[in-house]
């Protein structure tokens, strides 16, 4: 059971640190108050730069 939970453990704190750096863009930190239509947009985008700034290191 505790190698399980390590398991977990260490794939739990890589998506917790990608959300982190991807609330630097205010959009995502805070309740999203327009169109639902263009949320998906902006998500994809706001990741894109994320994969571009992950690619460069």
């Amino acid at each position: 059971m505790k190698k399980y939970n390590r398991e977990i453990n260490k794939r739990r704190i890589g998506v917790e640190h990608v959300f982190g750096v991807l609330k630097t863009f205010k959009i995502l930190a805070e309740r999203y108050r327009n169109r639902e239509k263009r949320l998906g947009l902006k998500f994809n985008l706001i990741a894109g730069i994320y994969n571009i700034e992950l690619s460069k290191k």
